[in-house]
């Protein structure tokens, strides 16, 4: 386990009507911070650590989502807010129709906290571990593997109520296997190519100065896709493997270079 300490970043500032001094404070010791724009390539973080394999040569441990984007990208730079609500939107939010943004048939379907016209971003979580997807990142190690390569398969999606978008099933686990190791049934393919850097874990338990101590090899694609809603109900409700059935909250955008890989 890594200790955590910090250092000042900033020199005090003073507080407009009240002469108190402020500092942003970074962990410091720790590796490569997620989430981050993933249009900038700069990073100054000495931690260096092997990227995993590819995916399809590691076994799928876990699905979530999380509500709005945690990384920022051209797809998805609308920025949502700060805290655990807050995040990025996909480019196109604004721009959906009165059809699109409709309340699904059955909105009290077995996905909660996500409606038309929100975005989510999807972690496929990979790992090197002989392990069986399950609930929550610790079924992405057991007692005889217990320190992991990771990597993480991202897409940011735009929900619509349109039964002509992405299934989210197509992307679903359902007890598929390839080549003797637990596989989605497959990957979003046409929302460019995946952006991959050296980082960590993410989640609204983390920022810039409280940092993930586990190393992950991130893959995330630029651009968002419009999801049919009620198909993530529906995927929900089929695959209880994960039991997820809510969508997470969001880590603030990590911009420090202290605390962030170059990108090649």
């Amino acid at each position: 386990m890594i200790k955590a300490t910090c250092f000042t970043l900033a020199a005090a500032m003073s507080v407009t009507g009240a002469g108190a001094a402020m500092a942003q404070e970074l962990c410091q010791g720790f590796g490569p911070q997620t989430p981050r724009d993933i249009s900038k390539i700069e990073g100054s973080n000495a931690r260096i650590f092997t990227l995993a394999p590819p995916s399809t040569d590691m076994n799928l441990c876990n699905i979530h989502t999380h509500t709005n984007a945690e990384h920022k990208g051209p797809g998805f730079s609308v920025f949502a807010g700060d805290g655990e609500n807050g995040g990025y939107k996909c480019n196109e939010t604004d721009s959906l129709t009165a059809a699109e943004l409709a309340e699904p048939d059955h909105a009290d379907g077995a996905f909660h906290g996500v409606k038309p016209g929100d975005t989510i971003e999807v972690h496929w979580v990979h790992s090197s571990c002989d392990v069986s997807p399950g609930e929550g990142l610790g079924s992405c190690l057991s007692d005889t593997c217990a320190n992991p390569e990771l990597r993480v398969e991202t897409q940011v999606f735009l929900l619509v109520n349109d039964e002509n978008a992405i299934d989210f099933r197509d992307f679903a686990y359902v007890g598929n296997m390839s080549g003797g190791l637990h596989q989605p049934r497959s990957l979003p393919s046409a929302t460019g190519k995946p952006v991959v850097f050296a980082g960590s874990t993410t989640g609204p338990k983390y920022s810039q100065s409280v940092c993930s101590p586990l190393q992950v090899t991130w893959s995330v694609r630029p651009e968002c896709a419009k999801l049919d809603i009620n198909s993530l109900s529906e995927w929900a409700s089929e695959d209880v493997v994960f039991n997820e059935t809510h969508s997470h909250g969001v880590r603030q955008l990590v911009t420090a270079p202290e605390l962030l890989s170059p990108i090649n």
